[in-house]
């Protein structure tokens, strides 16, 4: 079981980078062509809710209060309907 839990871990933490580097090209045009600082954030959360620990250092930065159980419990309620609808 531990080890199941590192895997899941070590594919978010390679998702989050994935995501930076996926939208480094964007950010880098929006930033000349509106001359504006811009900075990717990634959010990524398991089907399960599990999430990476910098995960709230992230959350952190987009404007609003946003708490980190609240978003995992609607990842958490997709990944539930998504099952319904395909044992169903």
């Amino acid at each position: 079981m531990r080890k199941l839990i590192i895997i899941i871990i070590i594919i978010i933490i390679i998702k989050e980078a994935e995501k930076i580097l996926k939208y480094k090209d964007l950010t880098t045009k929006i930033q000349r062509m509106w001359n504006v600082k811009t900075k990717v954030i990634p959010v990524i959360i398991g089907a399960t809710g599990t999430v990476s620990k910098t995960f709230r250092k992230y959350v952190s930065n987009i404007p609003d209060k946003h708490e980190v159980k609240e978003l995992q419990k609607t990842a958490i309620l997709g990944t539930a309907h998504t099952m319904r609808k395909v044992l169903m």
